[in-house]
């Protein structure tokens, strides 16, 4: 799928792009080393994972889902616990889902309640992040994912100029 490229390609490059997305501090990036995990035997894949390179940070497990499933949460709890029973990582957890919006996000998701209560799954709704999706030229590209196309060409341009700015401003 083209959006898990898109990510995957974000994540690798701008690790802190996830952090800024979830508010927390960007700097926190530097504690973590991102890949995409095949769990072997069953072939599940994760679309992303931080594992730390820090004693006492959470692993965080990356899923990108522009399509309604609604078998989905069960899928990715599923992978999180057969990647947590094969590693030999004792770290604590969090798993961070990305829609572009609540439509698509489908799956029922009452036997899983207390990861949703508890924080521990955290679903982003893009479409909802408009404010924090102008904050940074990081998150402004994430925003282009969902623009519509009449809108994308400007948003684009925009940010190119916008990028502009600041690297002259810091270089001057």
């Amino acid at each position: 799928m083209k959006t898990d490229t898109i990510f995957y390609r974000l994540f690798q490059t701008f690790p802190q792009t996830l952090f800024e997305l979830l508010q927390i501090s960007p700097q926190f990036a530097q504690n973590y080393r991102f890949d995409s995990v095949e769990v072997k035997q069953l072939s599940f894949r994760l679309d992303g994972v931080f594992l730390p390179t820090v004693t006492d940070a959470p692993i965080y497990f990356v899923e990108v889902q522009f399509q309604p499933d609604n078998t989905f949460f069960a899928r990715l709890l599923s992978e999180i616990f057969l990647y947590l029973y094969r590693s030999d990582l004792d770290s604590d957890w969090r798993g961070v889902v990305i829609f572009p919006n609540r439509r698509v996000d489908n799956s029922p998701k009452t036997r899983y309640s207390e990861f949703f209560e508890s924080g521990r799954i955290t679903p982003l709704y893009l479409d909802e992040l408009d404010e924090t999706l102008q904050s940074t030229p990081l998150l402004a590209t994430v925003g282009l994912v969902t623009a519509p196309k009449s809108q994308a060409i400007e948003q684009a341009q925009d940010l190119i100029e916008r990028v502009r700015v600041e690297v002259e401003v810091r270089f001057v």
